[in-house]
């Protein structure tokens, strides 16, 4: 396999999309604006509804769980009533489940929305990556960073709406992904054409029998591994900064998060579009999983070390979005060379993965907190991604020319 796909990715030749890439898009940035929408308001959700941090971090992890499990069965899905259809079915369960979760009266509540949220969400984002990559003009690596490009904008986006709206109300948040959602919705049931050729029907145990490719495999447990460090960031961080900004007399609300978030998801939405293929030119895709990975490590370890320190830790949390974005670009670019698989049995089991290691890091980071200190969750994270690039190194053999 060859890196042709990112090599040959200008950013600029991305603009030229037919209108449905662009209605995907946007759905695709509010759809990931989901994911860091609740970073700025988990505190004040915790103590307006009389709940603990372990338990509020829980929202991640009952929206990425559902996620991650329904995930494998997506390309199913698609396969037996067409990607159009499933696509909406995502964004409609997503538009009613966030409304749901601004209306919930209880932490326990929100959980449970979330993780039918988590379904919707399933349901449209591995999806989505198929039918961009299908869509677009250009090659599949233009595609490729046209979709990371969206999650990293959502990501960005979606902290930095989480505060301004949590300024009003913990509950604002949720309604207004709803609506944006809502506009999704409409934008691609309006332009996306309905194909007369859905994709060859795909088995229901297909998500896990491929799992039986050796790159695959390799790949979506470095996914796994990548995603426990990344989600340790995401999820756990706001309570750190928030401990250190009070050692520091300093009052960090709900907005003052979100800035912090929206500049670690600007990082990551520039250097997935920008960085990543540049990168591969110069080094190749192989060297530069590694790199990132290795980066990624030292960058966690440091948080464990400065996690009561305000501003070394909000200065650290935005860098990492460098490595995301860059990671999250190349790494996605590889699932798609490294099989012959059809890419939406590929992106969904790969994506589940994915997001399977992303729920297990917020369940665990809150007891490991509490029991050991702010720093112990990053060095968990550290180690992960340790563990991750053994995996990529010792699976180079599984990977063709990829390595």
């Amino acid at each position: 396999m060859s890196n042709a796909g990112l090599e040959d990715a200008e950013p600029h030749s991305m603009l030229k999309q037919p209108i449905a890439v662009w209605a995907l898009a946007f759905a695709c940035t509010v759809s990931f604006m989901g994911i860091g929408l609740v970073d700025p308001i988990l505190p004040a959700i915790s103590r307006e509804l009389d709940a603990s941090p372990t338990q509020t971090m829980l929202l991640f992890t009952s929206y990425l769980l559902i996620t991650a499990l329904a995930m494998f069965f997506s390309a199913f899905i698609s396969s037996r009533i067409g990607v159009k259809v499933t696509l909406l079915i995502g964004l409609a369960l997503i538009v009613v489940f966030a409304f749901l979760s601004g209306a919930a009266g209880s932490v326990d509540a929100i959980i449970g929305f979330r993780a039918g949220w988590g379904l919707g969400n399933a349901l449209f984002i591995s999806t989505a990556l198929a039918a961009i990559v299908g869509a677009a003009a250009g090659s599949a690596g233009q595609a490729i960073i046209l979709y990371e490009a969206a999650m990293g904008i959502g990501l960005a986006v979606g902290p930095l709406a989480g505060g301004l709206l949590g300024e009003i109300s913990w509950r604002a948040p949720f309604y207004g992904t709803a609506a944006l959602m809502a506009i999704g919705f409409l934008a691609i049931a309006t332009v996306l054409k309905r194909k007369s050729n859905n994709p060859a029907p795909v088995e229901f145990s297909a998500g896990f029998v491929a799992l039986k490719e050796p790159a695959l495999l390799t790949l979506g447990l470095v996914a796994f591994f990548y995603n426990f460090g990344f989600f340790t960031l995401l999820a756990y961080s706001p309570y750190p900064i928030e401990e250190a900004a009070s050692l520091a007399g300093k009052d960090f609300g709900a907005i003052e998060l979100g800035f912090v978030f929206f500049g670690w998801g600007l990082t990551l939405a520039i250097s997935s579009v920008f960085l990543a293929p540049r990168l591969v030119q110069w080094l190749g895709l192989f060297p530069v999983l590694n790199l990132i990975l290795g980066g990624f490590g030292v960058l966690l370890a440091c948080l464990g070390f400065a996690a009561l320190h305000l501003t070394a830790v909000v200065t650290l949390v935005i860098i990492a979005g460098i490595f995301i974005g860059v990671f999250n670009t190349v790494l996605t670019e590889a699932v798609m060379e490294a099989t012959h698989l059809p890419r939406n049995v590929a992106s969904s089991t790969y994506s589940g993965l994915r997001f399977l290691g992303g729920a297990i890091a917020p369940a665990v980071s809150g007891p490991l907190a509490a029991a050991l200190g702010a720093g112990v969750p990053y060095w968990f994270g550290a180690a992960s991604l340790v563990l991750s690039l053994a995996i990529l190194l010792v699976g180079k053999r599984n990977l063709g020319r990829l390595a």
